[in-house]
């Protein structure tokens, strides 16, 4: 069982976590919701879709303008509140790896920190001890925040991945982070070029098996775009494809921008997986 805010999923339920980026340089949408109305409806048409959490951003993930930490949780910390007060049930995910913006998203409803950066604050997971918050635990080749790998090696990725992921799960449990809240990310494109990021898709169910709830954030990114030679905005069939590879392996949460072409992928793999029914059964039956 999966529990993250008021919701529990089920073992072989799907769960779709919409981006919502508060920041004006964001690499797909340049900043569509950086300006609260924007993107509040962006939230309500992402429930409305079929997300279950929503993950709030505050910095863009590649290099850019400094963000400062203060910056950061103006940025996220009342729209928080805002979504809390709008959609008391929807679970609210924030994405940073900032131990003092958990703290305050956390006070104001917050119910998972999205920790990208794979630990490099390590009291961010104190945080989610303290607040019985969900954690994500994310392979980012101890790459530091908002920078891209350089000539980055492994001698078996997916062995690494699963040193630090399931690292970083122990340790966030032993801190007191409820068990069930806990969820491992290969940290695709993080501290890893495009062959690294397909090995890990190739070798998801390796983490699966590791029995931690899996996260795959593969909305758009680059490993996609270089794989097919297409730029940002000509990625969604890509990132449809590897979503449901990532489906077919046993991942649970998946962290993407288009909510309802995503549910229609998942819900396909629920059904051939025989997990679900046809939404409708009359082909040969009348």
């Amino acid at each position: 069982m999966l529990r993250l805010g008021k919701r529990e999923f089920g073992p072989q339920e799907r769960v779709i976590m919409a981006i919502v980026n508060r920041t004006p340089d964001s690499f797909y949408d340049q900043g569509a919701t950086f300006r609260d109305e924007p993107a509040l409806t962006r939230v309500e048409q992402a429930v409305a879709d079929g997300a279950a959490i929503i993950d709030i951003g505050g910095v863009k993930a590649g290099p850019g303008e400094e963000v400062t930490a203060e910056e950061e949780a103006r940025r996220t910390v009342g729209f928080v509140a805002e979504v809390r007060r709008r959609f008391p049930d929807v679970v609210i995910s924030v994405d940073t790896w900032r131990h003092d913006v958990g703290e305050a998203v956390c006070e104001a409803g917050a119910d998972v920190l999205n920790d990208a950066w794979g630990g490099v604050d390590p009291r961010l997971a104190e945080v989610a001890a303290r607040y019985g918050a969900g954690l994500v635990c994310t392979h980012a080749g101890g790459a530091r925040p908002r920078t891209r790998p350089h000539r980055v090696s492994y001698d078996d990725v997916m062995a690494d991945i699963l040193r630090v992921t399931v690292g970083l799960a122990e340790r966030a449990v032993s801190l007191g982070v409820p068990r069930e809240s806990v969820m491992i990310d290969p940290g695709h494109d993080f501290g890893k070029n495009t062959r690294h990021s397909l090995e890990a898709t190739r070798r998801l169910g390796e983490m699966v098996s590791t029995g931690w709830p899996v996260l795959v954030s593969l909305s758009n990114k680059d490993f996609v775009g270089e794989s097919l030679d297409r730029p940002v905005k000509e990625r969604v069939v890509g990132t449809l494809a590897t979503t449901a590879v990532s489906a077919w392996l046993g991942a649970r949460v998946y962290r993407v921008h288009e909510v309802a072409e995503t549910r229609q992928v998942l819900d396909m793999v629920s059904a051939i997986a025989g997990e679900r029914g046809p939404a409708v059964g009359r082909r040969g039956l009348a």
